[in-house]
C-alpha cells in the first residue's frame, strides 16, 4: 500500500544509486536505435550548482530520457571543465593561508597540489547534478586536463600551427595585473562608475600659442600618445593634417592624422591615440602607422619609456601626477565629472589594462568563414532564430583569438625555443627536439614555452574530443555530429561559435544541428540575481525543501522560448503540489484496484468516459511529442500537466467513481484497467519531467522494470465524439458551478437546470452523462423548457442556453445588492491604483518590483471586477 504522503527526500537519493547501479545511464542501452547525442557544458570544476545550471542540465534531462524512451541509442556526454584562472586562484588562496607562495614551490610542486585538490573536491559539480536527476553516462565522464582530450590540444594545436593558423604576435589583450594573465573578455566585468574626463591641451610644433584639445578618462596614459587623430571631414583641423604637435610633459613630435574614428560631434573632434593602451587607438595605430609605446610593466607600473619623473610609479599614482604637472603648465583646460564604463576583472577585482604583449594567436576569420555558412545554410539552427543575428555578428567582425595565458595550471603550449628564439612546435619535446637538432646541425638545447592555452581552446573541441579523437573511436564514428547543443546566450560567441569552427575544421562537419538558447533565471520581481543584491536563489536548498522533481518541472514549465524565468519559491511549492496530486491519484487509484491486464487495447473500450480519457492520452502524448520536437519545453510540460491534474486527476476519477463501484461488473472491470492504464500512461510520459515521483509509482505499482527501459507511449488511438461529448460535460458542470458560486447559492441547495435551446446531440450528451452531471453540479432536475417565470440565472455554453431558477435559493435583492457592493469597493481600487500609475513621480521614484506590484494587483481587482458583472447579468437574466 502506498503511504499517505509523498516524501521526497527518502526517495531520490534510493533510486538515483538503482538507476546508476543498472547502467541505465549509459549509451549502447538501445543499440539498435538512431544515435541521439547531447554534450554537456562542462561546468568549472570548482564549481557549485546554481539555477542557470539547474535549467540548462534539466532541459538536457528531458530530452535525453524522452529519446532514450522513443528507442534512441541516446548519449548524453558529461565532464568538467579545468578553468584554469579559477582552479588556480582556488589553490593558490589555500597556499597562502598556509602562507605558501606557488612560485616558491615551483610549478610542477603548484600543478600536483592543483590534481590533489581536484581529485577531493572536484567531483562537487557533478554530484550535485546527480541530485537534480541528470542521467548522464557517468562512465564516460572526462575532464579537459584528462590525458585523452590533453591529446588532442595538442594535435590541434601542431596542426593549426603548421597549416598557418596560429601564429604568436605582439597585440592588445585584457591584461589582470593582479594575476599577471592576459583574461577573456568574458572574464571581464565592465562596471557603470563615476570618474573624470580630463580635457589637456597639446602645443602645435609650429606655433606653441595654438593647441588642439584632447580629452580622456585615463591622463596616465598620455605619456603613451603618438598620434592625435581627427576626422577627415572635419573641416576645422583640415589645414592641421600631418602638421605636429608636441607631446606635454614627454616632449614627442606626433603627428596629427585623418582618422573616421575620431567624431567630430563628440568634444573638440580631436582624439589621443594610444595604441599600445587602448583596443581602438591600437586599430587607428595600425592604419595609419603611429608607433606603439608600451608605457606598463605587468604590473601596471609605469616603465622606462615614459620620462624618468614617472617610472616605477604605481599607475593611479602616476595619473594624479600626470594630472598635477599638466594642470602647472597651464595645460589642463577643464575638468568633467561623467559616468564611464571601467573594465575589471571578474575574479581579481582590479582595473583590467589593455596591454600590449606577444601572446599565441589563432587565425579565427579563417576558421569562421566555414561557421558562417554553416548557419547561413541552415545546417546548424538557432532556437529562438533571432540568436542568429547574435552570432553572425560576433562572427562576421571577428578578431584575432588570444589563447596564450600566463598562468601554470592549464594545458601548457606545446612550443619550445631555440637559443636564437627560433620558435619548434611539435605535439611532443622528443618532436621538437629532433626538428631543432636538425634545424641547427646539432644538439641544442631548447626552453619550453610556460603559457598555457586559454580554457576555451580546449573546451572548442569538447563535441569531438570527448569522443576519442584524435583516435578513430567506434564512438566517434556513432555519435558525432552530435543532436543539440543547450546553452546560454552569453558564450554563444566564446564556446558555441569555436565549437562549430573547431569541428568544420577538424571534422569537417558541423559539431551540432541544433542550438537551444535558454533564458535567464531571474528572481520573482525579474531582478537578475547576484549576491550582492542578496537575492540568490539556491537550487539545492528548494530540492531539500521541495524536492528535485518539483524544482525540474518549475523551471521547464517556465522555460518559454526567448522569455526570462522569473523564478519564486511559491512556484516551486505549487509544482511540489503536482507530485503530491499525481501521490494521491495513485494512491486511489491502487485502493479502487486499478491494475490494466498487460494486452490492454484502448481500442475494445465500450464506455464513452473510458474512450474519452483514452483518446486524452494519445492527444497529450502527440503534444509532448510536438512540442519537445520543437524545443518548446513549456508546452509539453503544460500538456502533460494539463492531461494529469485537470483531466485525469479531476474529471476523469471523479467520472469514474460511480463506475467502480458499478453493479455491472464488466463497466466496473473496464473502467479499473482504463484507471490503472491511464495512470501508467501518465508515470511514462511525466518521467522524462519528474523521474523521481514517477519511478517510485511505478516501482511501487507493481511495474515489472524501471520506466528508465519502459518505451515511450506509443498511442495509435483516437475517439473524437467522446472527445467533444465529454469537453461539452465538463463545460456544463463548470459553468453552472461557476455560477453558483458567484450568485452565493449555498453548497447544499440543489437546483433544476433548464435547457431550452439543446440540439439534439446535447440532449443525448446531457441524458447519456446525467448522473455524472447532476452529482457533481448538484442538480436535481433536468428539463428542456424554460422555466415558469421568476428570477433567475442565465449562462450559455457551447452556443445553448442554460437557464437556473433562482427563486427559494437565493435572496435575489440581497445577492443583487452585495455584488454592487463589491463591484464599488473594486472600482474604487481600480481607480486608486490607475490615478497611483499616472503619476510621472511615483513611477519615477518606487522601485521597480513595487510598479509591478501595484500593476499585477491592478489585474488582479479587473479580473474579479469581470466576474462580478458576469454575475450581475446572470441576475438579471
Amino acid at each position: 500500500m502506498l503511504d499517505k504522503t509523498y516524501r521526497p527526500q527518502e526517495v531520490e537519493t534510493r533510486l538515483y544509486q538503482e538507476w546508476e547501479k543498472g547502467s541505465f545511464f549509459k549509451a549502447g542501452l538501445n543499440k539498435g536505435g538512431d544515435p541521439f547525442t547531447i554534450v554537456i557544458p562542462p561546468p568549472n570544476v570548482t564549481g557549485s550548482l546554481h539555477m542557470g545550471h539547474a535549467l540548462n542540465n534539466t532541459l538536457q534531462d528531458i530530452l535525453i530520457r524522452w529519446h532514450r524512451m522513443k528507442g534512441r541509442d541516446a548519449l548524453w556526454q558529461p565532464g568538467t571543465d579545468h578553468a584554469g584562472i579559477a582552479t588556480q586562484m582556488v589553490v593558490e588562496r589555500q597556499l597562502a593561508e598556509q602562507g605558501i607562495d606557488r612560485r616558491d614551490m615551483g610549478r610542477e610542486a603548484f600543478i600536483e597540489k592543483v590534481w590533489d585538490w581536484k581529485e577531493e573536491s572536484g567531483g562537487t559539480i557533478t554530484n550535485q547534478l546527480r541530485r537534480l536527476g541528470a542521467s548522464c553516462d557517468w562512465s564516460r565522464e572526462r575532464f579537459t586536463m584528462d590525458e585523452g582530450l590533453s591529446a588532442a590540444v595538442r594535435r590541434v594545436f601542431v596542426r593549426l600551427h603548421k597549416d598557418g593558423l596560429i601564429y604568436r604576435d605582439k597585440r592588445l589583450v585584457n591584461w589582470d595585473p593582479k594575476f599577471l594573465t592576459a583574461i577573456s573578455d568574458l572574464e571581464v566585468e565592465n562596471r557603470d562608475v563615476q570618474g573624470n574626463m580630463w580635457h589637456f591641451r597639446y602645443p602645435l610644433e609650429d606655433d606653441p600659442n595654438r593647441f588642439i584639445t584632447v580629452a580622456t578618462t585615463r591622463p596616465e596614459t598620455m605619456l603613451g600618445d603618438t598620434c592625435v587623430a581627427v576626422h577627415p571631414d572635419d573641416e576645422r583641423y583640415t589645414g592641421l593634417i600631418g602638421k605636429h604637435v608636441i607631446l606635454p610633459l614627454v616632449g614627442r613630435r606626433i603627428p596629427i592624422v585623418a582618422d573616421e574614428y575620431a567624431d567630430p560631434e563628440q568634444g573638440s573632434g580631436a582624439v589621443k591615440i594610444t595604441p599600445a593602451h587602448d583596443f581602438n587607438d591600437f586599430e587607428v595605430g595600425r592604419r595609419v602607422g603611429a608607433e606603439a609605446i608600451n608605457i606598463l610593466d605587468q604590473h601596471a607600473h609605469l616603465n622606462e619609456n615614459v620620462p624618468e619623473a614617472y617610472r616605477g610609479m604605481e599607475r593611479f599614482a602616476a595619473r594624479e601626477k600626470v594630472i598635477a604637472d599638466l594642470d602647472a603648465l597651464g595645460l589642463l583646460e577643464k575638468v568633467e565629472e561623467i559616468t564611464h564604463t571601467v573594465p575589471y576583472g571578474d575574479r581579481s577585482g582590479v582595473v583590467i589594462e589593455p596591454w600590449l604583449t606577444d601572446q599565441w594567436y589563432v587565425d579565427a576569420a579563417t576558421l569562421a568563414r566555414p561557421a558562417i555558412e554553416a548557419v547561413e545554410t541552415g545546417k546548424i539552427q538557432f532556437v529562438p532564430k533571432n540568436w542568429e543575428n547574435t552570432y553572425f555578428e560576433w562572427m562576421r567582425n571577428i578578431q584575432p583569438w588570444c589563447v596564450s595565458r600566463q598562468l601554470w595550471w592549464g594545458h601548457q603550449i606545446p612550443a619550445w625555443y631555440g637559443p636564437d628564439g627560433t620558435i619548434f612546435v611539435e605535439e611532443i619535446e622528443a618532436e621538437a627536439q629532433a626538428a631543432a637538432d636538425s634545424h641547427y646541425g646539432e644538439p641544442t638545447e631548447l626552453t619550453r614555452e610556460t603559457d598555457v592555452l586559454d580554457t576555451w581552446f580546449s573546451s572548442a573541441l569538447w563535441p569531438f574530443s570527448t569522443l576519442g579523437w584524435p583516435e578513430e573511436t567506434p564512438e566517434l564514428a556513432r555519435y558525432y555530429p552530435t543532436d543539440v547543443l543547450i546553452t546560454g546566450f552569453d558564450i554563444i560567441f566564446f564556446w558555441v561559435a569555436r565549437m562549430v569552427m573547431m569541428g568544420m575544421h577538424f571534422m569537417k562537419e558541423v559539431p551540432f544541428h541544433t542550438v537551444y538558447i535558454h533564458a535567464l533565471v531571474r528572481d520573482e520581481q525579474g531582478q537578475k540575481m547576484s549576491k550582492s543584491k542578496g537575492n540568490v536563489i539556491d537550487p539545492l536548498e528548494l530540492v531539500d525543501e521541495f524536492g528535485a522533481d518539483a524544482l525540474r518541472f518549475t523551471l521547464c514549465a517556465m522555460a518559454a522560448q526567448g522569455r526570462d524565468i522569473k523564478l519564486s519559491k511559491q512556484r516551486v511549492a505549487g509544482y511540489r503540489n503536482f507530485a503530491t496530486k499525481i501521490w494521491n491519484a495513485a494512491r486511489f487509484c491502487e485502493m479502487n484496484e486499478c491494475v490494466a491486464p498487460a494486452d490492454f487495447d484502448p481500442a475494445t473500450l465500450r464506455q464513452p468516459v473510458n474512450r474519452w480519457i483514452a483518446s486524452e492520452a494519445a492527444k497529450a502524448v502527440a503534444a509532448i511529442d510536438r512540442e519537445l520536437g520543437a524545443y518548446r519545453f513549456n508546452e509539453a510540460a503544460n500538456a502533460v500537466y494539463r492531461y494529469t491534474w485537470n483531466i485525469f486527476c479531476d474529471w476523469y476519477l471523479e467520472f469514474a467513481k460511480p463506475a467502480f463501484m458499478s453493479n455491472d461488473p464488466e463497466t466496473a472491470k473496464e473502467t479499473r484497467e482504463t484507471a490503472g492504464w491511464a495512470l501508467q500512461q501518465i508515470l511514462a510520459m511525466l518521467h522524462p519531467f519528474a523521474p523521481y515521483v514517477t519511478e517510485e509509482l511505478a516501482q511501487r505499482t507493481g511495474a515489472d522494470k524501471s520506466l528508465m527501459v519502459t518505451d515511450w507511449p506509443a498511442l495509435d488511438y483516437s475517439d473524437e465524439a467522446a472527445e467533444r461529448a465529454f469537453a461539452f460535460v465538463i463545460d456544463v458542470i463548470s459553468e453552472i458551478r461557476s455560477a453558483r458560486a458567484e450568485t452565493n447559492v449555498p453548497a447544499k441547495a440543489e437546483m433544476v437546470a433548464h435547457f431550452p435551446d439543446a440540439t439534439a446531440e446535447q440532449k443525448d450528451w446531457l441524458d447519456g452523462n446525467w448522473g455524472m452531471i447532476s452529482r457533481m453540479a448538484r442538480l436535481k432536475g433536468c428539463e428542456f423548457s424554460m422555466p415558469d417565470g421568476g428570477e433567475a440565472a442565465e449562462l450559455v455554453v457551447d452556443g445553448m442556453r442554460v437557464v437556473l431558477p433562482l427563486a427559494g435559493v437565493i435572496d435575489m435583492d440581497a445577492e443583487k445588492a452585495r455584488l454592487t457592493k463589491e463591484l464599488k469597493k473594486l472600482d474604487g481600487e481600480i481607480e486608486r491604483i490607475d490615478k497611483k500609475l499616472s503619476n510621472e513621480k511615483f513611477t519615477a521614484r518606487a522601485p521597480e518590483e513595487v510598479v509591478a506590484q501595484e500593476r499585477e494587483r491592478r489585474v488582479g481587482y479587473v479580473e474579479a471586477q469581470t466576474k462580478l458583472k458576469a454575475a450581475m447579468e446572470r441576475l438579471a437574466g
